[in-house]
C-alpha cells in the first residue's frame, strides 16, 4: 500500500494531472462510442485540419482570412469532383478487369510452380508445391467470399458516399472560415487551470501539424511520380498500382515492401521474365530510395522522435482500433502519447527540516 500511496503522490496528485486525464478519456470514449456517428464531422475535422495551413500561408501572403479560406475550399473542391468524376470510376475499372484477369495470373502462377521440382530438384520436392498450391487457393477462395460478402454493405456505402460528398464540404468550409470562433468557445468550456493540457496540445500540434500535411504531399507526390513511371513503361494496372504505392507510405518500413509484390506479380504476368521486368523493378526501386533519401527529409523537417518499434506497435493498435484511419493517424496518436508522458509532472522530492534529528548538531 506505501508503494501505491506514494506512486500516486509521484504523479497522479498533482491536479493538471487530473483534467488532463479527464479530457483524454473524455475525447477517447466520445470517439469509440458515437465515432459512427459522428463520422462525417470527424472526417471533416481531419480535412479542415490538413487545409488550415494553406489558409494560414495565404493569409500571411496578406489575403483577408475569409478569402483565403474561400480560394483553398475552391481548390479542395476541385480536387473532390476530379477524385470522384475521373479517378474513382478508373480505379473501378482497374479493380474489375483485374478480378476478371485474376484466374489467368492464377493459372499462371500454378505453372511456373509446378515447374520448380524439375528445374530445382534439391530445393522444391512435389508434394511441398502441391501444398503451396493448395493453401494459395483456399487464400484465394477466403478472399472471394468476403469480397462477396462486401457486396450488400457496398449499397449502404454508396449511399453513404453521397452524404458525405454533400454534407462534408460543407463542415469543412465552416470549420475553416470559424476556426477561432468554434476554439474559443471550446476553450470555454475547459477548466481555466489547464496548463499541463496546453503544453501536450502544443507539443502534438507541432509535431503532427508537420507530419500529417507531409504525409498528404508525400502520398500525392510519391503515386504521381508511380503512375507517370508505370504509364511511361506501358504496366497494366497502372492507375490502380500507383495509387497503392502512393498510400503504401502510410506505413513506414512494411508498406513499400508490401506493395512491391503486386506490382511484381502483375508485371512478370504481363512481360514474363524479361529486360522490361527488370527495369521495371530498378525504376521502381529508384523511387522508393528517392522517397525514403530525399523527399523524406524535405518534407518531414520536424521528424517525430519515435523508435521504430513504438511505430509499428502503434499502427498495430490504432489500426485493429479503427482501421484505415488508424494506421493513418497511428504515428500522431503516439506522438501524443509520448507528450503526455514527456509533460507529465513529478513532484520533486523534499527534505522537511522538521525530520532532522534536532539531537545531531552539525557541531555535535
Amino acid at each position: 500500500m506505501n508503494i501505491l500511496r506514494e506512486w500516486y503522490e509521484h504523479y497522479i496528485s498533482d491536479p493538471q494531472v487530473v483534467i488532463l486525464g479527464m479530457a483524454l478519456v473524455i475525447i477517447f470514449v466520445v470517439i469509440l462510442t458515437f465515432g459512427q456517428m459522428l463520422a462525417p464531422v470527424l472526417a471533416s475535422i481531419v480535412i479542415a485540419y490538413l487545409l488550415d495551413g494553406a489558409v494560414e500561408k495565404t493569409h500571411q501572403l496578406g489575403a483577408p482570412r475569409i478569402s483565403a479560406v474561400i480560394l483553398v475550399f475552391i481548390l479542395f473542391m476541385t480536387f473532390l469532383v476530379f477524385a470522384l468524376l475521373w479517378l474513382v470510376p478508373r480505379l473501378s475499372y482497374q479493380v474489375t478487369q483485374l478480378v476478371r484477369e485474376l484466374p489467368n495470373i492464377i493459372a499462371l502462377g500454378q505453372e511456373a510452380l509446378l515447374q520448380l521440382p524439375q528445374k530445382y530438384p534439391l530445393l522444391f520436392t512435389e508434394a511441398q508445391v502441391s501444398d503451396l498450391i493448395h493453401a494459395i487457393r483456399a487464400e484465394i477462395t477466403t478472399m472471394s467470399q468476403h469480397v462477396l460478402s462486401l457486396s450488400l454493405p457496398a449499397v449502404f456505402g454508396l449511399i453513404s458516399l453521397m452524404v458525405y460528398s454533400i454534407l462534408v464540404p460543407v463542415l469543412v468550409f465552416f470549420f475553416l472560415k470559424d476556426k477561432y470562433r468554434i476554439l474559443a468557445w471550446f476553450s470555454k468550456s475547459l477548466p481555466k487551470q489547464r496548463r499541463l493540457v496546453d503544453v501536450v496540445a502544443h507539443d502534438v500540434n507541432v509535431q503532427v501539424a508537420n507530419y500529417v500535411r507531409g504525409k498528404v504531399w508525400e502520398i500525392f507526390i510519391v503515386g504521381v511520380v508511380s503512375f507517370a513511371t508505370f504509364t511511361l513503361m506501358d504496366l497494366n494496372y497502372a492507375l490502380l498500382l500507383a495509387t497503392m504505392v502512393g498510400l503504401s507510405v502510410i506505413i513506414p518500413y512494411v508498406g513499400a515492401a508490401v506493395v512491391t509484390v503486386p506490382v511484381a506479380i502483375i508485371a512478370w504476368f504481363q512481360w514474363g521474365w524479361s529486360a522490361e521486368l527488370g527495369w521495371l523493378l530498378f525504376a521502381y526501386g529508384v523511387l522508393q530510395a528517392l522517397d525514403g533519401y530525399l523527399l523524406v527529409p524535405l518534407l518531414f523537417s520536424e521528424v517525430v522522435d519515435l523508435h521504430p518499434v513504438a511505430i509499428i506497435i502503434a499502427i498495430l493498435i490504432f489500426g485493429g482500433i479503427w482501421g484505415f484511419w488508424g494506421v493513418f493517424f497511428a504515428i500522431p496518436l503516439a506522438t501524443l502519447v509520448q507528450a503526455v508522458l514527456n509533460a507529465w509532472p513529478e513532484k520533486e522530492a523534499r527534505v522537511d527540516d522538521a525530520t532532522v534529528d534536532p539531537g545531531s548538531s552539525p557541531g555535535a
